[in-house]
């Protein structure tokens, strides 16, 4: 298992699931780059309360940060061309909203101008 940090936007939106026990969970996709502009798809499952409402929170293109284990992945295109892909467990999931309440909890950014 790798600690994994990516960032990326939603691909569609996340959906909601249930397992043969009755427990829920989220699945969702992600398009993130890496430094030479190479596209890789994560594919994210989150088990827990808080990371399961953020990504049911997002839409379609929105942009979102995840952590958590991490596991890469190979699959085949249409053309039969290997790509590679990431299979992330999510632990935590960051989007701009959550950036601008710990900003305006610190005293900073722009929820906290009084103005």
């Amino acid at each position: 298992m790798i600690d994994g940090l990516i960032a990326g936007r939603l691909m569609g939106d996340a959906s909601r699931r249930v397992d043969k026990a009755g427990r829920t969970y989220i699945v969702a996709r992600v398009l993130a780059r890496n430094k030479m502009d190479e596209e890789f798809i994560v594919n994210v499952i989150a088990f827990d309360e808080a990371p399961c409402a953020a990504l049911l929170a997002l839409a379609d293109g929105e942009a979102l940060t995840l952590s958590g284990a991490l596991t890469p992945k190979v699959w085949t295109d249409k053309q039969g061309i290997a790509r590679p892909s990431l299979d992330l467990i999510a632990a935590q999931v960051m989007t701009a909203y959550h950036v601008s309440r710990k900003q305006a909890a610190l005293g900073g950014g722009p929820e906290s101008d009084s103005r």
